[in-house]
């Protein structure tokens, strides 16, 4: 395992944006369109999405003191940035730093092409996509998982020298909290293919021993539990 004498790390993957809603309408319907226009980077939280965001307040303020998150590291992105805006209100004093190492996973070409819109317009490409696996296909100007390890990888060895100590709280997305794993879990870890998913708004959290990071849970949504509008999470 890599060293590391971070105390702590969690990594919260934001709550639902609004093309997490088109995406799943155009997997429902059928449809080849593409559901969302602009940029990824600028893709904000859904209604449900800030709701989600709204109950990491519970959770956040749930820790003892001395014992949550002294150092926020948040993506550039604006669904994450939002996050971090509502859970903001129980860590006030909480410096927050953004990084851009801890952006999503970027696409290519085909930014914001649901399956079905990749399907129609390359189908070259969705059957390559399909053959490779996440973890390896590198879509025209994009990325594979396998590269956003190598840019978490990257921002995990500075972290263990620069934040040695802290406890730290990551924003970002599914990728980053799976490359995350991949990279903590050390040399000859097994490629990631079949993780449970990273629920919206889920929180992943390591131990560390002053040596390294060790995984303590994955995925936990029990802050989620009251939450009237939970439909549609995706």
């Amino acid at each position: 395992m890599p060293p590391s004498s971070v105390a702590a790390l969690w990594a919260v993957r934001h709550g639902q944006s609004t093309a997490n809603v088109a995406f799943a309408e155009a997997e429902r319907t059928g449809s080849t369109a593409l559901p969302v226009a602009g940029r990824d980077s600028d893709v904000p939280l859904s209604a449900l999405g800030q709701a989600q965001a709204r109950t990491l307040v519970g959770w956040l303020g749930g820790h003892a003191p001395g014992t949550g998150p002294d150092l926020v590291v948040c993506s550039p992105y604006a669904r994450a940035r939002q996050t971090w805006e509502a859970m903001a209100a129980a860590a006030t004093d909480v410096p927050v730093l953004v990084d851009e190492r801890l952006r999503d996973r970027e696409m290519g070409v085909f930014e914001l092409h649901p399956p079905g819109a990749l399907a129609a317009r390359a189908p070259e490409e969705a059957a390559r996509r399909a053959l490779l696996g996440e973890w390896s296909y590198r879509p025209p100007g994009g990325e594979a998982l396998a590269d956003v390890a190598l840019r978490v990888r990257d921002f995990t060895t500075e972290l263990a020298r620069a934040a040695a100590g802290r406890r730290v709280l990551v924003v970002a997305h599914d990728a980053v909290v799976i490359a995350l794993r991949y990279v903590l879990s050390g040399i000859g870890a097994p490629v990631p293919h079949d993780l449970p998913p990273v629920p919206n708004a889920s929180v992943t959290h390591w131990r560390g021993d002053g040596h390294d990071l060790r995984l303590a849970h994955w995925g936990k949504t029990a802050h989620l539990a009251d939450l009237t509008l939970a439909e549609g999470t995706a």
